[in-house]
């Protein structure tokens, strides 16, 4: 699998990632999964402090700590857990965001993230201070890059305005294409880049049983599942090059729970190239857009 160059990041990252969040809590089953991704040519591991309550970053740091240097580590914050336990609350905080990457970098067993995510963002949040935190971190050498999750054009457009991130993360796929409208253009002219989540749309267009998705009814759902398999073309493949395509886009993240589902997503990767554009854009025509109403 080749790399790809994301204009703001110093190093290249494989146009597949394996997203941890996935991963079941057995060390074991995650060092397999972790192993096929690697094997398969998949560099960029992506996890979050939240996930399974800081667990998911620990099976992942134990996975990889005698290849570090081999793979691209992204991680996220923002989410801090109640001291009772009960939950999280939003904390885009400078003082919490040191703190937290900390707590990370030893669950990790690593002395620097690559790619360090703010996990959400509105326009409420003191980005000043948040945005000083991250360049704090860079200048320390604790991260190499930031950068944010939120689908929200208006969040995007005012970052990008401030200190644009190397990576914003959103969802995107046949059945939520509110990007298209506008933080994909906003995000294809800057050196920023997309990182996909949701690319499969929790494998509602693949063999999962329909159900509604936004504001698609589940037959709905199960009409653009029959569009994509009427083209006779494997659906993990379409939906691969479906989010490539987009100019904005610099890798999908993809999760797992098993060595088999790995194997999957790399023959589709495979294939995907055998997709022509013109077929993409056909297909596309015929799938309704939707858009993002708030926060404009």
């Amino acid at each position: 699998m080749e790399t790809r160059k994301i204009p703001a990041l110093s190093f290249e990252i494989s146009p597949i990632g394996l997203g941890c969040m996935s991963l079941k809590a057995n060390q074991k089953q995650a060092q397999r999964i972790i192993d096929m991704a690697l094997a398969g040519g998949i560099n960029f591991l992506d996890t979050a402090d939240m996930y399974q309550n800081g667990l998911n970053e620990e099976m992942v740091g134990a996975a990889i700590r005698d290849r570090r240097k081999d793979l691209v580590l992204a991680t996220k914050v923002g989410n801090q857990m109640r001291a009772d336990g009960s939950g999280w609350d939003w904390n885009p905080s400078k003082t919490y965001i040191l703190k937290a990457v900390e707590d990370s970098l030893k669950r990790l067993q690593t002395d620097y993230i690559d790619i360090y995510q703010l996990h959400g963002g509105t326009l409420e949040d003191p980005w000043e201070e948040t945005l000083e935190a991250f360049e704090i971190l860079k200048t320390q050498g604790k991260i190499r890059a930031f950068g944010i999750s939120s689908i929200r054009p208006n969040v995007i457009r005012k970052v990008l305005s401030m200190s644009p991130p190397a990576t914003i993360m959103m969802q995107y796929n046949p059945l939520d294409r509110r990007p298209e409208e506008e933080a994909f253009p906003l995000i294809a002219a800057s050196d920023s880049r997309v990182l996909v989540r949701g690319t499969f749309a929790k494998g509602l267009l693949i063999s999962k049983s329909a159900e509604p998705f936004l504001d698609f009814t589940a037959a709905e759902v199960i009409g653009i599942r029959k569009l994509i398999a009427d083209s006779g073309l494997l659906p993990e493949a379409f939906l691969i090059r479906f989010g490539l395509i987009q100019p904005a886009v610099g890798s999908l993240v993809i999760g797992a729970s098993s060595v088999e589902q790995v194997e999957k997503m790399i023959y589709a990767y495979q294939q995907h190239d055998m997709i022509s554009d013109d077929l993409i854009k056909e297909i596309s025509a015929k799938i309704p857009l939707n858009f993002y109403s708030q926060h404009r």
